[in-house]
């Protein structure tokens, strides 16, 4: 038996799945918090924001700091994290091979703003494998970890959310997808798991499996 047998439909995750670019992304929000007055570590970033929608740091600004985010902050932000990812961002390793060769149906459903999904898959050369299967937050009113977004995505898939599995590497989108009564898979091969206990952090919230490598759901 294959490790996809038991399912009709698989959901990725974007950022940490099937592109590295969590480390990126939280340092240029780092720098973009800084440059508006507001000292926050990376780690704290990470703990914070990863998985999470733009509306997530908005709430963070209002409830945590007082009030809204100045007008010019993610536009800042936006512009350094296009800039970083066009030199640096990097496909995750084996996701090529992996999405080419996917014996089930698949889709992408992130918390992301559309516009960055689509740069991230452009540069990363891997947008010719999810065309107009792509879900974001704005797609539904409530984001992870909220399961709004994997069932809107199983829907417009045509398949149901128990027979679909769920690739995340945030507990936020642990939570989500299990809140959605479809199974988890806690990805950690991202750069930003490394020197955390990410692992038990993703089963602490639910993940069915834990695994480091996108190799692992084509092995037989």
């Amino acid at each position: 038996m294959g490790p996809l047998d038991d399912y009709d439909l698989v959901i990725f995750d974007c950022d940490g799945v099937v592109v590295d670019s969590e480390v990126l992304s939280c340092a240029c929000l780092t720098d973009a918090f800084r440059e508006h007055g507001v000292a926050l570590e990376p780690g704290e970033v990470v703990e914070q924001f990863v998985g999470r929608s733009q509306a997530a740091v908005e709430d963070y600004w209002r409830t945590e700091l007082g009030r809204d985010p100045p007008a010019d902050f993610f536009p800042d932000y936006n512009r350094r994290a296009a800039a970083v990812f066009v030199e640096q961002l990097k496909p995750m390793p084996l996701a090529g091979k992996v999405l080419a060769n996917l014996p089930l149906p698949f889709c992408l459903a992130s918390s992301s703003e559309l516009d960055r999904i689509q740069l991230t898959l452009s540069v990363t050369q891997l947008d010719c494998y999810f065309t107009d299967r792509i879900f974001n937050a704005a797609m539904v009113e409530n984001g992870k970890p909220a399961p709004d977004l994997f069932l809107f995505a199983a829907k417009r898939m045509n398949h149901r959310p128990e027979r679909a599995l769920v690739i995340e590497d945030s507990i936020v989108g642990v939570r989500a997808g299990k809140a959605a009564a479809m199974t988890v898979w806690g990805f950690i091969g991202g750069s930003h798991c490394r020197g955390r206990d990410t692992g038990a952090e993703l089963s602490a919230a639910g993940a069915d499996r834990i695994f480091d490598s996108l190799g692992e759901l084509l092995s037989q």
